[in-house]
């Protein structure tokens, strides 16, 4: 399998590449189950992000990164949802395409993160951004709840996403054409 040589947060990491399409591959950057990683990145942006009240994320991959940011600010972390769990009142739900994920998705938040994020400043973090698809659905999200977006982060920006003047990131990730 050919990989992609990363380092970000001073650690070396092979990505292997994956097979998005006939026309293009990604190298899979994958934070679960990598602490040393996770800590690192963490540690990272939150020494380049704007002051913040709370932080909101993606299920799931970005999970891992917004628990440890966090862990190390003190800052209470919130999770967009896949569905619509039992114990979501009165949820808010988006829709979203993520080139990581085959077929449209939907993200909602319960009427109790709506609340604790009105009128807070808001840090958006992600694993990775690409098309910026879940990017936007997590705006979206927050803007629903009338929450303030300060800054919008993620360890990688995926191809064109290193381009973009509106978020915040690490290392620049490329893509594969095949």
């Amino acid at each position: 399998m050919s990989t992609y040589h990363l380092k970000v947060a001073g650690l070396d990491r092979e990505l292997p590449l994956c097979h998005v399409s006939d026309s293009l591959d990604i190298a899979a950057f994958i934070m679960f189950s990598d602490v040393e990683l996770t800590v690192a990145c963490s540690k990272e942006l939150l020494k380049k992000v704007p002051e913040f009240d709370i932080i909101v994320t993606a299920e799931s991959k970005g999970i891992p990164l917004a628990y440890e940011m966090s862990r190390q600010s003190g800052m209470k972390y919130i999770v967009g949802r896949k569905s619509v769990k039992l114990y979501m009142t009165n949820s808010v739900g988006v829709t979203v395409k993520s080139i990581t994920t085959e077929g449209e998705q939907k993200l909602f938040l319960s009427s109790e993160d709506a609340a604790d994020i009105a009128g807070k400043r808001v840090l958006i973090v992600d694993d990775v951004i690409s098309t910026g698809e879940s990017l936007r659905a997590l705006e979206e999200l927050v803007n629903a709840a009338k929450g303030n977006i300060v800054c919008k982060a993620a360890v990688l920006a995926e191809g064109g996403a290193a381009d973009r003047d509106d978020i915040l990131f690490l290392e620049k990730l490329p893509v594969f054409p095949r």
